[in-house]
């Protein structure tokens, strides 16, 4: 191991399409973890373009993270919710749904919960 790294999500280990177009996960694999970025157009929702693909009924991943850009409203199965905007950290437990809001798209990188996300394997 170097002792500096620098990658690219551009160049990403592995791009994950989301439903309808509306976005992807961008994940790079590194000696400390997968780190994702995910990109999320306008009009994007968990429950639509993601839901399919995970095969859950909501989102089951931990998430942990900030958003880069664009905003999203992140709505708990218990009805609590929360609006990210840029510069948000956030922490996320299973079982939720999301959405972007406005006509931006959302950039959020995620170091917890993107591994095996938008995978049947995951959420």
């Amino acid at each position: 191991m170097t002792g500096i790294v620098s990658r690219s999500f551009d160049s990403a280990d592995e791009t994950r399409p989301f439903e309808g177009g509306k976005g992807r996960l961008d994940l790079l694999n590194t000696d400390s973890g997968a780190v994702g970025r995910a990109v999320f157009e306008p009009g994007w929702k968990w429950s639509e373009h993601v839901k399919p693909i995970a095969g859950t009924d909501s989102c089951q991943a931990h998430h942990v993270g900030y958003v880069v850009s664009g905003r999203m409203t992140v709505v708990m199965n218990d009805g609590e919710s929360v609006d990210l905007t840029p510069g948000n950290f956030y922490e996320i437990q299973p079982g939720h749904d999301a959405w972007v809001v406005g006509d931006e798209r959302c950039v959020a990188l995620d170091w917890v919960g993107f591994v095996d996300y938008a995978t049947a394997a995951g959420s």
